[in-house]
């Protein structure tokens, strides 16, 4: 059977580099980021005379649901190619909206592939000074607002995905430390690859 995961999280929680680290330790995977999309959203916001700020009503209505779409759609695409296809996107509405998960469930069922959300469970602070770290002009606003910004943000486990009769539907990954790290890459590489 094929599958499709999901790794998502808040902001700087860590995605890319466990994602990344996945995605070269598992056989025959499509890697795909919905960061790739920003060069696109950035000239969206260039033509229409915008602001370039991710956290705007502008990106709401105008962005981000169509990022989505479209990263969606690249790795249905490339599931007819290769077994695994990771997405590394935050996903943070979709994965605690029932009709969504439901519908890509749907969809994936018609491909005979799986789906896996791998939640990387990060502490705030730690997401912080990642986002201060890596000094990225999609993070101004959300570190000049912090207090604005992270009152929005979910950082508690989508539990709601978990099925207690499924032991790969949610996968959490610890991701607050270099041990964590090692060890959820571990057992999380153990459960997708048995």
């Amino acid at each position: 059977m094929k599958r499709l995961i999901l790794v998502t999280s808040p902001p700087a929680s860590g995605k890319t580099y466990v994602s990344k680290q996945l995605a070269k330790q598992l056989r025959h995977v499509v890697y795909l980021d919905k960061d790739t999309l920003i060069v696109l959203s950035k000239q969206i916001f260039a033509v229409a005379g915008q602001e370039y700020n991710r956290s705007s009503d502008f990106f709401e209505k105008n962005i981000r649901n169509y990022e989505y779409d479209a990263i969606v759609a690249l790795a249905l695409e490339a599931l007819e190619y290769d077994n695994i296809v990771l997405i590394n996107a935050p996903f943070s509405r979709e994965v605690r909206d029932k009709k969504y998960m439901a519908d890509l469930k749907a969809k994936l069922a018609l491909k005979n592939t799986k789906l896996t959300v791998i939640w990387v469970q990060t502490d705030v602070e730690v997401c912080r000074q990642r986002m201060i770290s890596r000094n990225s002009d999609r993070d101004k606003w959300k570190l000049e607002h912090w207090a604005e910004y992270i009152s929005g943000i979910n950082f508690e486990i989508p539990h709601e995905l978990n099925d207690p009769t499924c032991k790969d539907d949610l996968l959490i990954f610890e991701n607050s430390s270099q041990l964590e790290f090692e060890e959820s890459m571990e057992r999380i590489i153990n459960v997708i690859e048995e």
